[in-house]
C-alpha cells in the first residue's frame, strides 16, 4: 500500500490539505465536524505523516483529535518551512501553496514525529507567556514613574504597578499549583530544582518551554535552546562561532541563573573558572555555563535522578 504524506496549513477558520505523492488537495472547515470529516479521510489512507506549522493557539486543537486519532504528527518551525519554500523557489504564498510545500517537507526532510504536549502543559505556556507580558508591563511602569511629577497620575501609576505585581503572583501560584498535582511534572520539577543555581521559576520555565529534556541527547539538548556554537567558516577564512535559533526565551531565562549557577554550582565552577583563566569574554563563558546547565537538566531528567555532587 501507498503511503501517504500530508502537508497541512491551519489558519483559524480552515484547514488545507495537500497530499503526495498524488497532490491531492482538500480543505475542511475548522470545527468539530470539519475535524470529523478530516479524521475520517485520513483514515482511509496508509499515512506515514503529517507535517504542519507551529502557530500558537491554532494548531493545538488539531493536534489533540490527530494524536488522539493515532496519526503520526510532524510540528515544524514556521521559519524552517519558509527556508525550505524559498529553496524550492516558491515564492507564491497561499493556503493551497503553503500546505503543498509542506507535504513536500515531509517527503524530503522527513521530520521527526512529535508527541503533542499535554493540557497541562498547554495551559502553563498560556500562563508564563501571560507572565512574560506582564513583566514588560512592570518595566515599563516603573520606567514612567521615573518621569512622572503629577500627583495623580504618580497614584495611578503605583496603583497598575500594584497590581501588575498581584497578577504575576496569582500566575505563578497557578503553574506551580498545576505541577504539584500533576505526579510526573512534579518528579520532574524537583529534579530540576535539586540542580545548585536553579529556583523555582527557572525549574518552571524548563519544564514548560522545553517539555522534551529527558528524551534529547546532549547535543540536541543544546541545539533546541539554541546554545549550540555555530561554525562559520569559508575557504582560508575562519569566523567567530556564534549561538542562533532555539528556543529564545528560555535561553534569555536561564542568562542569570547560570551567573549564579557558575558561583554556587561545584561542577559549572570549575568549568567558569578554566575558561575564565584561559581568558575567554564573559558572554562566552556564560553561554558555555548554560549549555553545560542545559545538559545536565536533560541528563538528569533522563535518568529521573537528583543532582548530586561529582566525587572530587
Amino acid at each position: 500500500m501507498t503511503q501517504f504524506t500530508y502537508g497541512v496549513d491551519i489558519s483559524k477558520s480552515h484547514l488545507d490539505l495537500s497530499r503526495l505523492p498524488d497532490g491531492a488537495y482538500r480543505r475542511f472547515v475548522y470545527d468539530k465536524s470539519g475535524l470529523r470529516e478530516l479524521v475520517k479521510w485520513l483514515s482511509k489512507d496508509d499515512v506515514d505523516r503529517i507535517v504542519y506549522e507551529a502557530t500558537g493557539r491554532y494548531h493545538r486543537t488539531f493536534e489533540r483529535c490527530l494524536a488522539k486519532a493515532g496519526f503520526a504528527l510532524c510540528k515544524v518551525n514556521p521559519r524552517q518551512a519558509k527556508r525550505f519554500a524559498e529553496a524550492c523557489g516558491q515564492l507564491t504564498k497561499t493556503d493551497r501553496v503553503d500546505a503543498a510545500i509542506l507535504a513536500r517537507m515531509g517527503v524530503a526532510l522527513r521530520p521527526d514525529i512529535d508527541a503533542p504536549a499535554s493540557q497541562a502543559i498547554e495551559d502553563m505556556q498560556d500562563l508564563m507567556t501571560a507572565r512574560r507580558a506582564l513583566i514588560k508591563d512592570s518595566t515599563a511602569a516603573k520606567n514612567r514613574s521615573e518621569g512622572l511629577s503629577n500627583p495623580l497620575l504618580k497614584r495611578q501609576n503605583a496603583a497598575r504597578r500594584h497590581q501588575i505585581e498581584k497578577d504575576i503572583a496569582a500566575i505563578e501560584a497557578e503553574v506551580k499549583r498545576l505541577v504539584i498535582e500533576d505526579p510526573v511534572l512534579k518528579a520532574r520539577f524537583d529534579i530540576l530544582l535539586s540542580i545548585p543555581g536553579v529556583g523555582e521559576i527557572t525549574a518552571l520555565g524548563l519544564l514548560i518551554d522545553m517539555p522534551e529534556l529527558g528524551t534529547l541527547e546532549n547535543k540536541e539538548a543544546a541545539a533546541l535552546m539554541g546554545l549550540a556554537p555555530r561554525t562559520r567558516q569559508s575557504g582560508s577564512w575562519s569566523g567567530r562561532a556564534a549561538i542562533k535559533g532555539g528556543r529564545g526565551e528560555i535561553r534569555k531565562a536561564l542568562y542569570f541563573p547560570a551567573i549564579v549557577a557558575a558561583k554556587h554550582n561545584p561542577d559549572l565552577k570549575i568549568l567558569y573558572d578554566r575558561l575564565m583563566e584561559s581568558g575567554k569574554p564573559f558572554k562566552v563563558v556564560i553561554v558555555a555555563v548554560m549549555r553545560k546547565l542545559t545538559i545536565i537538566a536533560n541528563a538528569l531528567l533522563r535518568k529521573n535522578a537528583k543532582w548530586t555532587q561529582k566525587p572530587a
